[in-house]
């Protein structure tokens, strides 16, 4: 038994550390395991999850609102029973009801009584109200459930969209750790050149503050870099590290881009939410309705009541009483009830009148602002489209440009070892290269950036995740 309890432990602490993210160096984490991670760790996510378990629970509670109240009630009391000829209002239930005979004076003669109380209540028919309730409730189920799909469908192109960030930061860096050592190797050269008298001396204070060039941008494409890791981080749901990103990304673009606009208004997550929200405002409009009219129910009540004051106890046999508590509160007389009531409150129409016209007016705003989201996401799909043939277009200039620094750099480099050529030509074209280097590591990110953004504004993430 202990062998098997120490095996669960580990089973259970290998599933945590899986769980949370916890690569180690060598661990490649892969587009796919990201999402996985975020969908299964994000605090958002795990919230909107439990609020669809509740509007869940809140439809089963709505729907056993038809049933009938059966209510049991008991009471054992010790008290006078003087009475009293008048009127009263039992005014928010701030009375209290003996029941004796009126006598001449006050007494204080006290005994146990008790009332025993079964009733019965049932709102057998009221215009749909029930009904009307039951639909507000699986609405707002049905928002809550939209709720949660169009926060994962976002949250899944947030994590891809810093997943790719942080690749194009990690790409960035290493393009200018190779420029750094461009920088130090031409430094050498220049140095040992100025000593010897080949060069003038200023070529080599040039040199040294290329070198310092090449370490800041360096310094700020790292720290770019560790933003991006922890924003990756922070939408995993797991502790900032660093990470070791799939380079599929920068190997190849995708398979099957398709520059065309393909979008279903009624299969996209966000505009279902929207929807949700206007289809649960209807809901609450059509139940407020339901107020104006009556409700018919039937009741019934069984009672049994016992009391220590005998039949005959009024002024001339004061004695007529038990302080018997077994007396007092044992059962002696029973009572049943059963009938059929209405109630309407006809000065509520107004209000309730006033109440739907208000639901309606929120339905009509929540429609408006769907519309603004279609038209929003409509435009965003004919950029989508123009993003992927500017990116593409990049991509395929990104060759040429890396080979014309290259060349210009290795041209200026020996035209400068031969004296040919000044400082300022050999940084420029220093510069030239590192700069068609950077582009050559952001086009093949902003061809996948692209197709992200189709995906995201299409509604659709297969369109992205297929590639993999």
């Amino acid at each position: 038994m202990v062998k098997n309890l120490g095996v669960r432990c580990l089973i259970f602490l290998l599933s945590f550390f899986y769980t949370c993210g916890i690569y180690s160096q060598n661990k490649t984490l892969t587009i796919k395991d990201a999402i996985s991670i975020a969908i299964n760790n994000y605090g958002t996510l795990k919230a909107k999850s439990s609020y669809i378990n509740a509007s869940q629970a809140l439809v089963s509670q709505s729907q056993k609102e038809y049933l009938p109240d059966l209510n049991v009630s008991m009471q054992q009391d010790y008290g006078t029973v003087n009475g009293q000829n008048g009127i009263l209002y039992g005014y928010r239930g701030l009375s209290a009801s003996p029941s004796g005979p009126a006598m001449n004076s006050q007494n204080w003669n006290a005994a146990f009584g008790s009332l025993y109380l079964t009733n019965i209540n049932w709102d057998f028919f009221a215009f749909g109200k029930a009904h009307e309730k039951v639909q507000v409730a699986k609405a707002a189920y049905a928002q809550d459930k939209a709720d949660l799909l169009q926060e994962q469908f976002q949250h899944q192109v947030r994590v891809a969209a810093a997943y790719l960030n942080l690749l194009a930061a990690q790409r960035i860096t290493l393009s200018q750790k190779k420029n750094l050592d461009r920088a130090k190797a031409l430094a050498t050269v220049v140095i040992a050149r100025a000593r010897n008298g080949l060069n003038p001396g200023v070529d080599s204070s040039q040199a040294n503050a290329e070198v310092s060039n090449a370490k800041i941008l360096l310094t700020r494409s790292i720290d770019n870099e560790q933003e991006q890791s922890n924003q990756l981080s922070i939408l995993l749901g797991i502790a900032s590290q660093d990470f070791i990103l799939d380079t599929v990304f920068i190997k190849r673009i995708p398979a099957a881009i398709d520059t065309s606009i393909q979008f279903k208004e009624e299969d996209h997550p966000l505009l279902k939410y929207y929807r949700s929200r206007v289809d649960l405002s209807n809901a609450r409009a059509k139940y407020y309705n339901t107020f104006k009219y009556p409700t018919f129910s039937a009741f019934g009540v069984i009672q049994g009541r016992g009391s220590g004051f005998n039949y005959n106890y009024n002024s001339s046999n004061m004695d007529g009483y038990t302080k018997s508590y077994t007396e007092g509160v044992k059962p002696t007389r029973a009572n049943y009830l059963v009938g059929v009531g209405l109630i309407w409150n006809l000065s509520g129409y107004l209000k309730v009148n006033q109440q739907v016209q208000s639901q309606k007016f929120t339905s009509k705003g929540l429609s408006e602002e769907y519309e603004v989201v279609d038209q929003r996401i409509k435009n965003e799909m004919i950029l989508a489209g123009t993003k992927i043939k500017n990116a593409l277009q990049n991509f395929y200039e990104v060759p040429v440009e890396i080979k014309a620094a290259s060349d210009a750099y290795l041209q200026k480099s020996v035209l400068y070892k031969n004296g040919l050529a000044s400082i300022i030509d050999v940084t420029q074209a220093l510069y030239a290269l590192n700069r068609a280097e950077t582009d050559r590591d952001i086009a093949y990110n902003n061809v996948w950036q692209a197709l992200l953004y189709k995906a995201a504004a299409s509604g659709d993430f297969n369109i992205f995740i297929k590639e993999f």
